[in-house]
């Protein structure tokens, strides 16, 4: 473990928590001394603090996880349609009646739609698909997700269906509870114990899956474990708030560097870049001078995309140099 980075990390993740609690319509709440302050803090901004910690952690130990199993360096659970998917599913769950009648439905169902598009890329890999194609897959996902969750809403009785589930899809953590967190943090810690073992597998994938199973790795059996891993992370954030992308891509790039560019040597820390991104993001909508808070995913995708163009730009470049 590089020290050196890790607390800086910690450090930050905590300090970015503390100011969670802090920032909002009532600043400093418990300075209120009162039931409605400590109310404000322990129903409110605890809930919303603690999912932003955990989501954020889960997609940046997803994208790290994807990036060294796909060994792409552009792969992230919402640029190659993961989180699309996964919301697909959740909004089935939704609309079904699920949801209502079986508490575990929604995120259930995002898990499983996480799933199957980490188990569709992945047989992709293996087919020899390159880092172009595998991009253009992942935007036929997203696309197919986004059309199905359109035919969905059509389908709806409810009017406000398409503009309710759009915002949900942009993501957000706003209103969550305890209830959400309750519902979310067994999937996401489970997830994120199942995968961070698979460090030192990755570090040998980034040799070749030969040289990886010279080296005493079962490359099947690590996939169903990475790909459920990985589908629980992304299937139960995104089933708690919705759709939030690009923190899976910029949290590994952020840490690569200063870990020697080792898969396996990157998980941890992008697991703490990815838990300060969110959370910073969340403070961010909440300081903005809009008439409505804006969404989390919206500023996700602000900062993200561009980075994106970046990594592509690089990757390109590079394939060009070779």
């Amino acid at each position: 473990m590089n020290r050196s980075l890790l607390l800086p990390l910690v450090a930050l993740v905590a300090a970015l928590y503390a100011l969670s609690l802090a920032v909002g319509p009532a600043w400093w709440p418990w300075r209120l001394g009162n039931e409605v302050g400590w109310a404000i803090v322990w129903e409110l901004r605890v809930p919303r603090a603690t999912l932003g910690l955990l989501i954020g952690g889960a997609l940046g130990l997803s994208g790290a996880i994807l990036q060294g199993w796909l060994r792409n360096p552009l792969a992230e659970p919402g640029v190659i349609g993961v989180s699309s998917c996964a919301g697909f599913a959740a909004v089935c769950a939704f609309y079904s009646g699920l949801a209502a009648a079986f508490t575990l439905a929604l995120p259930l169902a995002g898990i499983i739609g996480a799933s199957v598009a980490v188990a569709l890329l992945m047989s992709a890999v293996r087919s020899g698909t390159g880092t172009v194609s595998l991009l253009l897959m992942g935007v036929a996902i997203n696309a197919i997700a986004a059309a199905a969750i359109a035919l969905v809403l059509a389908l709806s009785p409810n009017p406000f269906a398409y503009q309710e589930i759009s915002l949900w899809l942009a993501g957000s953590i706003v209103d969550r509870d305890l209830s959400y967190l309750a519902i979310a943090t067994p999937f996401i810690v489970a997830g994120g114990a199942i995968v961070l073992g698979a460090g030192r597998w990755l570090d040998a994938l980034s040799l070749g899956e030969d040289t990886a199973r010279s080296l005493g790795a079962d490359t099947k059996s690590l996939g169903l474990r990475l790909t459920l891993g990985v589908g629980l992370m992304v299937g139960a954030a995104t089933s708690v708030a919705g759709v939030i992308g690009f923190v899976g891509l910029v949290a590994p790039h952020l840490v690569r560097a200063k870990v020697g560019y080792r898969p396996g040597a990157t998980l941890v820390p992008s697991m703490l870049m990815g838990a300060a991104l969110v959370l910073a993001a969340d403070i961010a909508v909440r300081l903005l001078p809009t008439a409505y808070e804006l969404q989390l995913g919206v500023v996700t995708s602000l900062v993200g995309a561009p980075f994106l163009v970046r990594a592509v730009r690089k990757a390109r470049a590079a394939w060009l140099a070779a």
